[in-house]
């Protein structure tokens, strides 16, 4: 039976799953704030180090789904101990990282597999380990701890990365998942009834579609080939995946992941939901701190109190919503959430080319922040409290999976979109220079083609030495005007991304608020 609500013992479980929680998101904020700093000690590029935050969230989203299911056959609370694990060692590799190699193989690969096995486990703990209203509580009280690490993610980040290292902050996060691993005894296992066999097939399938489509992306962002045919490769497998599961479920047959759970109206929106908020937190994540430390020449410092606004508000609106939520419907709460980051994304457009200090963004942020807070408060709850126990695991993977491959894709694709339309600008405003020769208007194009960068004017300013003062002062002026053109263009991805959320809470507006799965095992809905 689940402990009973009020116990000191469920109290420090809940602080230490809260304390999980934390990590994981207060290692990509870091990651994030600290772009700079790591791009010059690593001696790397901007898109090297952006192409390895959104392979770590590719990776988590990926293996997500098998994940699940590996916590299934060898207990939810071994495979919580193991993701832990795994983030331990990719957050050890980054305190003492010498490349972008170490970076890729042991944070985003062995970090983005311990991800993978970390999230679903400790959304089953959570659903077997409390019952009716200290389980809600419970989901809040995780949520508020992913909003608390993005609030101080940027602000935390950015302090340790100006005035000591960036790894510090990662032997920080070994620090505390040492402390997390130490109240492991308060974890009760919730065992699995259900078939023991893996579905390989499946298993493949899924990697394959939701591993496709971010590396497509990812290689359309560092210039390689055959992108059309990687994200064809993604689609083909995400439909092949949904065939092969009804037909192994009609045939009687151990599958991947159940597909009845599809059938509950409230899942399926729950995790659409689930999915835009994350695109949009992801392409705000990787546009924003690459704006204030590439564009404002910020340090890791500013670019984290730039970035307060959005992750404070954040964190405020997440606690008080749960807090006072009353009788407000979920569907009600979530659509105000997606009509405020509608808002403050659309507001922030504008302003991006015009503002020449961070804090002129603090109103546009402020909104975004409150409209993510009331997502973050609704959704896991929200789409989770129809299931049963018995398929808790394959509900939280897929919710989990949902939630990083929208942050995969909204890091990856705004990256891309970002540079690519940094390349076209810069190419287009080469050719009609009447500074520049034909034979540099050339160079310029063909460098750009090889590697879009975006770069200071500090920095770029280094490559022009050579050059003479007229067509290094032309070459400035471009990149001053390519740069802001590219970071609109890369905002409009977390923009529609909410106003397709704002759509979708219509459709949520429409469905029954969620009530606790029946206990024969049977997904409500």
């Amino acid at each position: 039976m689940a402990q009973q609500a009020g116990s000191g013992r469920e109290g420090r479980l809940a602080v230490l799953l809260a304390m999980a929680m934390f990590v994981l998101v207060v290692d990509t904020s870091l990651m994030n704030v600290s772009i700079a700093a790591v791009v010059r000690d690593l001696g790397t590029t901007t898109s090297g180090v952006q192409s390895a935050i959104a392979l770590e969230a590719l990776v988590s989203a990926a293996f997500i789904l098998i994940g699940g299911k590996v916590g299934d056959l060898i207990g939810r609370k071994r495979a919580y101990v193991l993701g832990l694990l795994g983030y331990a060692v990719g957050a050890l590799a980054m305190t003492f990282a010498q490349s972008l190699t170490t970076l890729i193989i042991f944070w985003a690969l062995i970090g983005g597999i311990g991800a993978s096995l970390l999230l679903p486990a400790m959304q089953s703990l959570i659903h077997g380990n409390f019952q009716g209203a200290a389980q809600r509580k419970v989901y809040a009280l995780v949520g508020a701890a992913a909003a608390i690490a993005a609030a101080v993610g940027p602000l935390l980040g950015g302090f340790i990365t100006t005035y000591l290292s960036w790894r510090v902050g990662f032997a920080l996060e070994v620090v505390i998942i040492a402390g997390v691993l130490s109240g492991i005894g308060l974890v009760r296992n919730v065992p699995y009834t259900g078939p023991r066999t893996i579905d390989a097939v499946g298993s493949i399938l899924s990697v394959i579609g939701m591993g496709g489509i971010v590396l497509g992306i990812l290689v359309w962002q560092e210039g390689g080939e055959a992108v059309l045919a990687l994200l064809l490769l993604g689609a083909a497998a995400l439909a092949g995946l949904a065939f092969w599961l009804v037909r192994r479920k009609r045939a009687g047959r151990s599958h991947l992941l159940d597909p009845v759970l599809f059938r509950s109206a409230m899942f399926r929106v729950g995790i659409s939901q689930q999915l835009l908020q994350q695109i949009a937190l992801g392409g705000l994540m990787i546009a924003l701190p690459i704006y204030l430390q590439m564009v404002l020449e910020y340090s890791a410092m500013l670019a984290g109190l730039s970035l307060a606004p959005l992750s404070l508000s954040m964190f405020a609106v997440a606690l008080l919503a749960s807090k006072k939520a009353g009788k407000r419907r979920p569907a009600s709460i979530v659509s105000t959430g997606f009509l405020l980051v509608t808002i403050g994304v659309a507001i922030l457009i504008p302003i991006v080319p015009r503002a020449e200090f961070g804090w002129g963004l603090l109103i546009p942020l402020a909104i975004a922040g409150s409209g993510l807070g009331l997502l973050v408060s609704q959704l896991n709850d929200y789409t989770l409290a129809p299931i049963s126990e018995e398929r808790v695991s394959e509900a939280a993977a897929v919710n989990s999976a949902g939630g990083s491959f929208g942050l995969s894709f909204g890091l990856a694709f705004a990256g891309a979109v970002m540079l690519a339309t940094l390349a076209f600008s810069f190419t287009t405003q080469a050719e009609a220079s009447d500074v520049l020769s034909p034979a540099e208007q050339t160079r310029v194009a063909q460098v750009l083609a090889e590697n879009a960068e975006v770069m200071t004017n500090t920095h770029l300013e280094e490559y022009l030495t050579e050059q003479t003062p007229a067509v290094r002062a032309e070459i400035l002026r471009i990149n001053t005007e390519a740069r802001p053109v590219s970071l609109q263009i890369a905002l409009l991805i977390p923009l529609l991304a909410a106003l397709l959320g704002l759509l979708n809470s219509v459709r949520m507006r429409r469905l029954p608020d969620p009530a606790p799965a029946n206990t024969d095992g049977v997904v409500l809905g």
